[in-house]
């Protein structure tokens, strides 16, 4: 039997691989990856998306686990190297399902990472049947990803809003993230405005969003940025969260994870 030696170069993968209880078998990270995630174990192999090529080929990896089409260069530059690459590029929130399981396969954990896919869908249709129905009952939520400049938040961000009873209708799901003007913005005059910038060196304030001079007014919450900006089972924490503000749901204690 093939031990599994995994390098994660992405935050999103080493979370999941967390989720499946199989840290065990991770012998290489990025320093974006949460140490919480990792544990203390692995070797840190550079940043992301700029990771030391040399550093995760001295680890003999079995499979090197990239994400996002900012790591599609490196994917193949590892590739040609000979090195095996399981490699995703989620974009909407039914594709973070499946690249869990792909997960789950490429670790080794191929049951465990159907049985997490299928909890975190559970949750997921919980929250949906939770929350108003009635688009009039669904407020306008301004996601943003980055505040300088603005970015409103895309790809899986507005289902997961759609998912926790909201209307998110700054960028189309499944397009990526875009800056947004001040006009944009108040003309959708957004009940909410959810700050969740990239990044866990700073955290974003309401004082940024007033000292703008936009003519909104809405209630602003500020969210650890892995509930929405990492494609992992996070991200479902991320929908019962919103749920939570927008309308007051919380399912949270029937999760099984």
């Amino acid at each position: 039997m093939v031990t599994e030696r995994i390098v994660s170069l992405a935050p999103s993968a080493t979370a999941t691989v967390a989720a499946l209880n199989a840290t065990e078998v991770l012998v290489g990270v990025t320093h974006a990856c949460d140490r919480s995630d990792a544990g203390s174990r692995p070797s840190v192999v550079g940043g992301w998306p700029n990771p030391d090529l040399d550093g995760v080929e001295r680890l003999e990896p079995t499979v090197v686990l990239t994400c996002d089409p900012l790591q599609r260069e490196t994917a193949d530059a590892l590739r040609d190297r000979g090195l095996e690459v399981v490699h995703a590029e989620p974009t909407r929130l039914a594709d973070v399902f499946g690249y869990v399981a792909d997960v789950g396969a490429a670790v080794g954990r191929e049951d465990a990472g159907r049985r997490l896919t299928s909890d975190l869908r559970d949750r997921v249709d919980r929250v949906r049947a939770a929350v108003p129905e009635d688009p009039a009952e669904r407020p306008v939520v301004y996601a943003e990803e980055w505040g300088e400049p603005p970015m409103a938040a895309g790809n899986w961000v507005p289902d997961a809003v759609a998912a926790a009873g909201g209307r998110c209708p700054f960028v189309p799901a499944g397009q990526r993230s875009r800056e947004v003007d001040a006009a944009a913005v108040e003309r959708a005059d957004p009940d909410h405005a959810v700050l969740h910038w990239c990044g866990t060196d700073r955290e974003p304030g309401s004082e940024p969003l007033a000292d703008r001079g936009w003519d909104i007014d809405p209630a602003v919450h500020v969210i650890d940025d892995s509930l929405l900006n990492q494609p992992s089972p996070r991200l479902v924490d991320g929908v019962e969260a919103i749920a939570e503000l927008l309308h007051g749901v919380d399912v949270r204690e029937e999760s099984t994870l």
